[in-house]
């Protein structure tokens, strides 16, 4: 499998693009251009050495989205109150929406000081233009900041404290690995390329695959060893391969000498986490984690391919960290096709000072966890400390009514009448349904942006493919255009996405925006030394960390929330840390709230494709939980806890542990017979060391109805 990328003449009707989802891969497309305002056929860029021709099926299906009836196609302001039902709009043009917003966000501003206002964004794109541009207007105007909390900081918390920086081996190095371990993660729902590279590995070289999920997966469906783990309970397994690595001679003891803080303290704790303690915490045999211990520690050229599902818990960070650990105990970052990967992200060098208006951040400017925008907008005193309320919001790239924790406090926050809210969106959702104005927004096909990626090394560069659906702005559009108004000064609101991507490049060290587009993305992969960490890890003393510190990486990252003393308990070696919210006789069962293959958060629940797929929402139940409380296929059944109740239908399904539940995918709420979805069940409380979204760490109880 070759590692380089070759840019190829395209036939003709068709152009290069990129998947700006939220989605590890930022997979390289081509896109059937059939007039200047349609599209047909997407498909994956061969030329591409990691898409490699491969993307999932919702995007080849796109055109269902961006020629979807029901595209917003003209700004909206709410006609009467608000709330979910009834929701009445009235057209405007562009122009008074504009000032409206403006208006409202100035008069919020003289009442309690520009705090009050919060731009709230996320990765529906991962675009860099359209996404992060938001906080230009947010740093030039001195509003609430966001910590980004709801995907990245937990796993992103546990990698730092093993390996010190996000990055790692190269994802095509799989086709080159004897052993392929995907943890956490479902790349067959979320991430096919994985997938790609492991046929790539299995054919040439007989590779094996092993998949630690909690539930039997399309990915774990593929796998020769499937260790189907109680939620939360990584850290047991980890340390308890540790543990046989160690005892049976597969440590690679010059190694841990010459690159890692291996000592007489990480021997004595690792002797005691044994497979029988770990089996009692897990679920899992004994003999399944000696079975797994061994493969792992007799192959050298062993690839740890690190999700972020595990990662949303309580504990996730210290999970991670713990998984993190097992290449480093064998050794495996010396082999090509060996070592590990979680995210690529810090590769690309990528200096975003003008796209965000970093030379105007005011550090003494409260920042807001994205994760607790309900607790935030009912005026929770531990998020909004003296500060004052939050009654403006400005909505790009998420929908919090359905994606966030919490979600009766979501929906009773955003409903507040002395709440301003804006939505900038494609599709009426029902966070825009709540909104006060609703701004119609292009899709990729329609702007220009840049994109890097956690899971490959290619840096790609987009051009509109075909003109905007009529009265549909770019979010940078937006931006600019409110700043305007707003009085907010920065030189990036003077220029057009393609000026903005240019300069940002030259202050990276890049070739032009032009030379990247032209070359269908730049690969920024580095040498494979610096790649497996051979010239040291980037810590300060140069090695892999088996004892974490976790005041440090709570204090790792400017911009973010105080959670003074979150991190206390957690810790230091790889261990199981009972900070979950634990099951009881009240709430005996474990709730996963997994990503659907059809959907991705709430995008693509609207085209014909992905609702054929995916149905109504459903909840997997073992078959003898079943058979206890009497259920069959498609029995209605509740699920709650403290938080509330959803009603779905049943599903036997026997690749998960009895006291294990699963809900795969975020309907939206509307869905549930009651209006409300999976995430009114799931706690906004902060993960430790420095917050982040607990969507994996529920208990709940189950009942028929």
């Amino acid at each position: 499998m070759p590692l380089d990328n070759r840019a190829t003449e395209l036939p003709s009707g068709w152009a290069y693009s990129t998947c700006p989802h939220d989605c590890p891969s930022a997979c390289a497309l081509e896109v059937q251009v059939l007039s200047s305002d349609r599209v047909g056929k997407l498909r994956g860029a061969r030329a591409n050495s990691y898409t490699a021709g491969v993307i999932c099926a919702k995007v080849a299906r796109y055109a269902e989205r961006v020629h979807h009836p029901d595209r917003l196609t003209t700004p909206l302001k709410r006609n009467g109150e608000k709330g979910l039902t009834g929701t009445s709009f009235t057209p405007i043009s562009w122009e008074a929406a504009l000032d409206e917003v403006a208006e409202a966000f100035t008069q919020a501003e003289q009442r309690y000081g520009s705090e009050t206002v919060w731009p709230h964004y996320f990765a529906g794109t991962m675009g860099h233009v359209q996404r992060d541009g938001i906080n230009r207007l947010r740093h030039a105007k001195h509003y609430s900041g966001q910590w980004s909390t709801i995907c990245t900081s937990l796993p992103e918390s546990g990698w730092l404290a093993g390996v010190g920086a996000k990055k790692g081996v190269d994802a095509r190095e799989m086709a080159k690995s004897d052993l392929i371990v995907i943890w956490g993660g479902n790349p067959v729902n979320t991430q096919v390329n994985v997938m790609t590279h492991v046929a790539y590995a299995r054919k040439a070289r007989g590779a094996k695959l092993v998949v630690i999920d909690p539930y039997r997966t399309g990915t774990a469906d593929q796998a020769d060893l499937h260790l189907a783990v109680k939620p939360s309970t990584d850290g047991a397994l980890a340390a308890a391969v540790i543990h046989v690595l160690l005892k049976e001679g597969y440590a690679d003891r010059a190694y841990l000498e010459k690159y890692t803080d291996w000592s007489a303290e990480a021997e004595r704790h690792f002797a005691e986490r044994t497979p029988a303690w770990a089996s009692t915490i897990t679920g899992l045999s004994e003999e399944e984690i000696l079975a797994f211990a061994r493969l792992y520690g007799s192959t050298k050229r062993s690839y740890l391919r690190i999700g972020y599902g595990f990662a949303r818990a309580r504990n996730g960070a210290a999970n991670l960290h713990a998984a993190s650990c097992l290449p480093a105990v064998t050794g495996a970052w010396q082999y090509e096709g060996g070592g590990a990967l979680w995210g690529n992200g810090l590769i690309y060098g990528l200096d975003k000072t003008l796209v965000e208006g970093l030379d105007v951040r005011d550090p003494s400017v409260r920042i807001l966890d994205q994760s607790r925008i309900g607790p935030i907008l009912v005026g929770d005193e531990r998020d909004l400390g003296e500060g004052p309320p939050v009654t403006g919001l400005l909505i790009q790239n998420t929908n919090p009514a359905a994606v966030s924790p919490e979600t009766k406090k979501c929906l009773e926050g955003l409903g507040r009448n002395d709440l301003f809210t804006c939505v900038h969106e494609q599709f009426m959702t029902e966070t825009a349904a709540l909104a006060d104005i609703v701004l119609p927004a292009t899709t990729f096909l329609e702007h220009t942006d840049c994109y890097t990626a956690s899971g490959h090394t290619f840096f790609q560069v987009t051009k509109p493919l075909i003109d905007p659906l009529p009265e549909c702005r770019s979010n940078h559009e937006v931006i600019c255009a409110l700043a305007k108004r707003l009085g907010a000064e920065h030189p990036g609101f003077e220029m057009s996405a393609w000026e903005l991507i240019d300069r940002t490049l030259q202050a990276s060290g890049m070739p032009s925006a032009e030379e990247i587009w032209q070359g269908q993305g730049l690969d920024k992969a580095e040498d494979f030394e610096t790649a497996h960490f051979l010239k040291g890890f980037p810590h300060p003393d140069g090695k892999f960390h088996f004892k974490a510190d976790w005041r440090r990486v709570a204090n790792a990252h400017i911009g973010q929330p105080s959670y003074a003393g979150l991190f206390a308990g957690m810790p230091g070696y790889a261990d199981h840390w009972e900070s979950l919210d634990a099951t009881d006789e009240e709430r005996p069962y474990r709730l996963v709230a997994a990503p659907a293959r059809g959907f991705l958060n709430t995008s693509f629940t609207e085209t014909p494709g992905s609702q054929a797929r995916e149905g109504r929402p459903e909840v997997l139940i073992h078959p003898r939980t079943c058979e206890a409380l009497g259920i069959e296929d498609g029995t209605r059944v509740r699920l709650g806890n403290a938080l509330g109740s959803v009603v779905l239908h049943a599903k036997v399904f026997d690749g998960l542990q009895p006291d294990v539940l699963v809900v795969e995918s975020i309907f939206p709420n509307h869905r549930f017979e009651e209006g409300l979805g999976i995430n009114s069940l799931v706690s906004a409380d902060p993960g430790a060391p420095r917050g982040g979204a607990v969507f994996h760490d529920t208990a709940v109880w189950l009942r028929t109805t």
